[in-house]
């Protein structure tokens, strides 16, 4: 009985080494119980998705931006896509940018508390740009990385700003 499992251990661990083996190509394949992915694969992928990544400029500075992984995010990006679009923003209560975006995208509004920084949908025609913070039902697009509050108070306070969404091709 002893040697039985011996031998069921050992088998197991063959097939669980032969899962994880390199193809003759050199590259290493990832398996799981329903996708298997090779890492050229995903480096593929990878380069096309930074191939059309929406890139963002306030005025003449381009803005370092996570973007959600969403269909407001690629609905914007589709429109973003045709030679890029600007638009008008105008300060509203003190803590925040708003802009028309001049078409409808689609909305998965929950309640939010906003942070400097955040970029959100409002009424799934709106963009919205955080300086401040704000508590309400909004949609996430994404966040402004690299700047902190006053760099952006700075930027967006107390003016009217042009917003440029772009495809980086």
């Amino acid at each position: 009985m002893r040697n039985a499992q011996v031998v069921a251990l050992i088998a197991l661990l063959a097939l669980c080494f032969a899962s994880c083996s390199a193809k003759e190509d050199g590259s290493k394949t990832e398996t799981t119980a329903d996708s298997t992915t090779s890492v050229s694969e995903t480096s593929e992928i990878t380069e096309n998705k930074e191939m059309t990544e929406l890139k963002l400029k306030i005025g003449d500075t381009e803005i370092e931006t996570e973007w959600e992984d969403n269909e407001s995010v690629s609905a914007l990006r589709e429109l973003a896509s045709d030679g890029g679009m600007s638009i008008n923003m105008s300060g509203y209560g003190g803590f925040e940018q708003v802009g028309e975006i001049g078409s409808s995208l689609p909305s998965n509004d929950k309640q939010t508390t906003t942070e400097a920084g955040d970029i959100v949908l409002y009424s799934g025609d709106k963009i919205v740009i955080f300086y401040g913070s704000n508590s309400w039902s909004y949609t996430r697009l994404g966040k402004i990385k690299g700047l902190k509050q006053a760099e952006l108070e700075a930027l967006l306070k107390n003016k009217d700003v042009t917003l440029t969404l772009f495809v980086s091709k």
